[in-house]
């Protein structure tokens, strides 16, 4: 009976401590590049565009900007989006990542992670109250958070001062926790040495790509990774599960969800490559 007692007061100390997540990891799609990401007994929101379809006008200057957005819902309310999470990631702060819905929905005192000084700048005058950069294995409970780094677009947008003013920056990240696997949400950045660098140094074991091959007006190439980006990263990291988004859901995006799915089909790569719908919810 002694030896029961112990053994239970360990397995109790175990998992108060974190150490073993029974649970597991899940990402649930929400729309665009939101998610919720339930990882080492924490939910994370990830960019969240919250607004009810065709809130905003378009995108200027880029195809499609005739189109409100968001071009499609969400499968839940918003209000709904937002109940249970722990922290806020958020890569950058164009519209499609955050928007006048999540500052109004969100507790101002919620923990929130952005990627430099200047977007933390930005959070604090919406009224948010505990906003922290991310670095490298910033610590959030059981989690450490790495900022990792990419570019918004091609090297021919970045040569225009104004559209690279545009474009901006915005991060990726990567999650990881005793026990689990490292989970790498890339962010819209199109295929890059930043990017190749990241998966050198993490090794992730799910890779998250936004993929829906965005264009400016007047510049060849993406904003975006798209759907060869998919194959690549199939084939560069050969043991990871892969989850596609950033679909269906703004203007400038020219590859969607059912486009994305036919292709992975078509190529073989069904056994690691996921294209949630929205609302759909993915466990590892």
């Amino acid at each position: 009976m002694k030896t029961a007692k112990i053994l239970t007061a360990l397995i109790l100390t175990v998992c108060i401590a974190g150490i073993s997540y029974a649970e597991g990891i899940s990402y649930k799609h929400v729309r665009n590049a939101t998610a919720k990401i339930e990882y080492a007994g924490s939910v994370f929101l990830v960019d969240p565009f919250l607004a009810e379809k065709e809130a905003y006008p378009g995108f200027e200057g880029t195809p499609n900007s005739d189109k409100r957005i968001p071009l499609i819902d969400m499968a839940e309310p918003a209000e709904e989006v937002v109940k249970g999470i722990d922290a806020v990631i958020l890569t950058h702060t164009h519209l499609d990542h955050w928007d006048e819905s999540a500052v109004r929905l969100l507790p101002k005192d919620i923990p929130f992670f952005v990627q430099n000084a200047g977007d933390a700048r930005t959070i604090r005058e919406q009224g948010f109250t505990n906003v922290m950069v991310a670095g490298q294995n910033t610590p959030f409970r059981n989690v450490r958070i790495s900022r990792t780094t990419g570019q918004h677009g091609p090297d021919a947008l970045y040569s225009n001062p104004a559209r690279a003013e545009f474009a901006g920056d915005a991060m990726g990240f990567t999650l990881k926790a005793d026990g689990l696997k490292t989970l790498y949400v890339v962010g819209d950045t199109t295929w890059h040495p930043y990017v190749e660098a990241a998966l050198k140094m993490h090794s992730p074991d799910i890779i998250v790509m936004n993929t829906g091959y965005a264009m400016v007006n007047g510049i060849e190439g993406s904003l975006i990774m798209g759907k060869d980006d998919i194959l690549h990263m199939y084939n560069v990291m050969p043991e990871a599960k892969i989850i596609a988004v950033h679909m269906d859901a703004v203007n400038h995006t020219m590859q969607g969800s059912d486009e994305i799915r036919k292709f992975v089909e078509e190529h073989g790569m069904t056994d690691r490559v996921y294209v949630p719908r929205e609302g759909e919810t993915l466990k590892f």
